[in-house]
């Protein structure tokens, strides 16, 4: 990338705003931002052309980048800096009021960091009894369609924390939100766990490349 088409680049942004450059073009300047004496327009159309699309590379593991776009460790921060940043500003919304009374903002969030991803991650937040967010946390990570988690667990966890309720969260990497017979029968038992311990569970959301589900909205939380 010469200087003269980088500063072309810079220029739009500035003055276009978000919406100016192409996602080739955003993810090539922020790559020309950490290796500015190498065309970084290349490398940047192979990524999103290896991993399908703009939030699927921010979300990719860094290794995979890497290996992916032949660029080292200071280029890859790049992209994961701007991953950090969107999901940074996602939250904050979720972090100043009440969960249940920001639930677009939650969907946004949980979108932005799960429905891209290859593998399947299980998140608990747990909230107050306000229903404030005390803690947003990564319980498992597992295979290509399946990460396990302990009933015992989840409620220790929520002990610690003090939680008056939970939201229960995961992805489906085959892009289908729909919840499985495992996914229904495991709720159920957090459900009845908590009974006995006072804790409440408000859902359980499914995030999927195709969209979401809600257990509570499908009455499967009874």
């Amino acid at each position: 990338m010469g200087a003269g088409h980088r500063e072309r680049l810079r220029r739009r942004l500035i003055e276009g705003g978000p919406e100016a450059l192409l996602d080739h073009e955003l993810v090539e300047y922020l790559l020309a931002l950490a290796i500015p004496r190498r065309d970084t327009k290349p490398i940047a159309k192979r990524l999103l052309a290896q991993f399908g699309s703009l939030s699927a590379l921010l979300c990719a593991d860094a290794e995979a980048i890497g290996r992916n776009g032949g660029i080292g460790d200071g280029a890859v921060a790049a992209l994961k800096l701007a991953h950090a940043t969107a999901l940074r500003m996602l939250s904050e919304p979720l972090r100043n009021q009440p969960i249940l009374g920001s639930w677009q903002a939650l969907l946004d969030y949980l979108r932005a960091d799960l429905a891209a991803l290859t593998v399947e991650r299980v998140r608990i937040l747990h909230l107050n009894a306000r229903n404030m967010l005390i803690r947003d946390e990564l319980m498992a990570e597992g295979s290509i369609d399946q990460a396990v988690i302990h009933v015992r667990e989840v409620m220790r966890r929520a002990l610690d924390f003090g939680s008056a309720a939970l939201i229960l969260v995961h992805n489906h990497p085959s892009g289908d939100p729909t919840p499985s017979r495992a996914d229904i029968q495991l709720t159920k038992q957090i459900i009845e766990a908590g009974r006995i311990l006072g804790i409440s569970v408000h859902d359980h959301i499914i995030i999927g490349a195709n969209g979401h589900s809600s257990m509570r909205a499908a009455g499967l939380l009874s």
